[in-house]
């Protein structure tokens, strides 16, 4: 019974129905909802720590942990010390195919959170541009959120978990690119671009958008490098 109580949460898990950080329902509400008893739901859990998808803390319930793919990724390329070079390639790599798949498989539930995603970054660097003071960090967030979003439209939970990982290393790498003078509103136009291609459902537009914004932030963070005085690696 808790293999398969097991299996259970893992499907919401892998659904993205709780995502890493996400805490468990109370154990009596996760027992009901999964209409089993509570020694067997409690042995599941401890199964699905000892395989690194949640994480028991006692006192304070049950959290989903990153994939086990997603951690191992991170580690090794925090290991390799991968240059900005290579970051911005693979994003390439990853974003473009990705745009691609979004577009043709037309995932409804999937394209309409890319909309509120795009729409919470453009109605946030709007906000920012008619401001004297700039939330990068903000702007930061929801930038990598839309494009995150278009990844998880492929359906590919590998892809996501990749490009979360590049993601988080770009960020702990340098400052924002947004900061280039400029950069934001071209950003923001770029993201329209990309929308309006995947919504149209045009695979070769939606690769075409992504790379030309891929590449302007390539562009942007090396300006950014070069007027810091930095170098980075080949």
């Amino acid at each position: 019974m808790a293999d398969i109580v097991a299996d259970r949460i893992l499907q919401m898990i892998t659904s993205e129905q709780l995502r890493p950080g996400a805490q468990l329902p109370p154990e009596r509400e996760l027992a009901s909802l999964l209409g089993t008893s509570r020694p067997s739901l409690r042995e599941a859990l401890r199964s699905l720590q000892a395989r690194g998808y949640v994480d028991i803390r006692h006192g304070t319930g049950a959290f989903v942990l990153d994939p086990a793919t997603a951690r191992t990724l991170r580690e090794a390329m925090f290991a390799e010390e991968m240059s900005l070079v290579e970051l911005f390639d693979m994003r390439e790599v990853l974003e473009l195919p990705a745009a691609g798949w979004a577009a043709v498989k037309q995932d409804e539930l999937r394209l309409a959170r890319v909309r509120e995603a795009f729409e919470a970054v453009d109605e946030a660097s709007s906000e920012e541009l008619a401001r004297s003071e700039i939330d990068w960090r903000r702007m930061q967030r929801l930038d990598a959120a839309f494009h995150l979003s278009i990844v998880q439209a492929a359906g590919n939970r590998f892809m996501s978990q990749s490009v979360t990982v590049l993601q988080d290393i770009l960020a702990r790498g340098m400052e924002t690119t947004l900061r280039i003078p400029g950069r934001l509103a071209r950003s923001q136009a770029d993201h329209r671009r990309i929308l309006d291609a995947v919504m149209a459902g045009d695979p070769t537009a939606s690769r075409r958008a992504v790379a030309s914004h891929i590449r302007g932030a390539r562009k942007a963070a090396f300006t950014r490098i070069r007027e810091q005085g930095g170098v980075p690696g080949d």
